[in-house]
């Protein structure tokens, strides 16, 4: 094989290559470019392109690969620890109840 002949085969190897992968021809696109020619004039040359698709398989979720565990248990607050909701004056100081709650109207 030579020339042509040669070219077409090649093509054909490939294209049957895609296709054994999933791709599937789509269109025949034709898109132009233009080129400077000179250094005032513009040519314009057309580019043929073949455009093929493919179905992508969903990809496993991160959350059906993590393992699901026990949760932590937590130990409920001592008395050292102050409850700093059960203050309504520290909530006012704070300005927190403004930032967490902001349609709540006085």
């Amino acid at each position: 094989m030579k020339g042509p002949a040669l070219f077409a085969h090649a093509l054909e190897e490939a294209m049957n290559e895609l296709g054994a992968d999933g791709w599937q021809y789509l269109r025949a696109d034709t898109l132009p470019q233009e080129e400077r020619a000179g250094l005032t004039s513009k040519t314009t040359t057309y580019r043929n392109l073949l455009v093929f698709q493919r179905e992508i398989a969903p990809e496993p979720s991160e959350e059906a690969a993590v393992p699901v565990s026990e949760p932590a248990s937590i130990d409920p607050p001592t008395d050292e620890v102050e409850n700093f909701w059960e203050d309504p004056e520290k909530i006012e100081e704070s300005g927190l109840e403004r930032v967490l709650f902001p349609d709540r109207q006085r």
